[in-house]
């Protein structure tokens, strides 16, 4: 292999868009929220739908479908929000990402994560770590701090300050 696993083993969250399986690395996951009311910040891009009221401060939530160029679709009642801490500028920045359902924290060891793939996946390979594999299923999984760029996260940084 030419390229050096550089993930680490460890536990991680496996949520869903569709019948793709995503994983984020628990340490930058803060909690998962049932959905709740959004309310749009006016001109803010697509795949923001806006803030939550999250124990009195504002937390913005991006839409994770619309984020990765998949098609909006219909909220259900495994629709959640996963509320993630990314650092950007020196401060951590709290943000919701709606996915379609969450499944399960579960273990990967190094051994069973594969660098990411140059291409044939549907998303920006830059946001991947790696692709680890759960049951003989494959799992994407997420680089949280490369999911968001610097301009959303300075978008969400205001949007907490205009909102609260």
């Amino acid at each position: 292999m030419a390229e050096k696993n550089t993930v680490d083993t460890g536990q991680y969250l496996n949520f869903t868009l569709g019948k793709e399986v995503f994983a984020l690395d628990i340490a930058s996951v803060r909690e998962v929220l049932e959905l709740t009311s959004i309310t749009k910040i006016p001109r803010t891009p697509e795949h923001m739908r806006g803030v939550i009221n999250l124990r009195g401060h504002a937390v913005p939530v991006m839409d994770m479908r619309l984020k990765f160029g998949m098609p909006a679709t219909a909220n259900t009642v495994d629709t959640c929000i996963i509320i993630v801490e990314v650092e950007f500028g020196g401060e951590q920045v709290i943000m919701g990402g709606l996915v379609d359902a969450v499944r399960e924290v579960f273990d990967l060891t190094a051994e069973s994560i594969e660098p990411a793939p140059r291409m044939g996946t549907s998303i920006n390979t830059e946001y991947i770590k790696g692709i680890g594999k759960q049951n003989e299923t494959f799992v994407i999984i997420l680089d949280i701090a490369k999911v968001f760029s610097a301009a959303e996260l300075a978008l969400s940084k205001e949007a907490q300050k205009e909102a609260a």
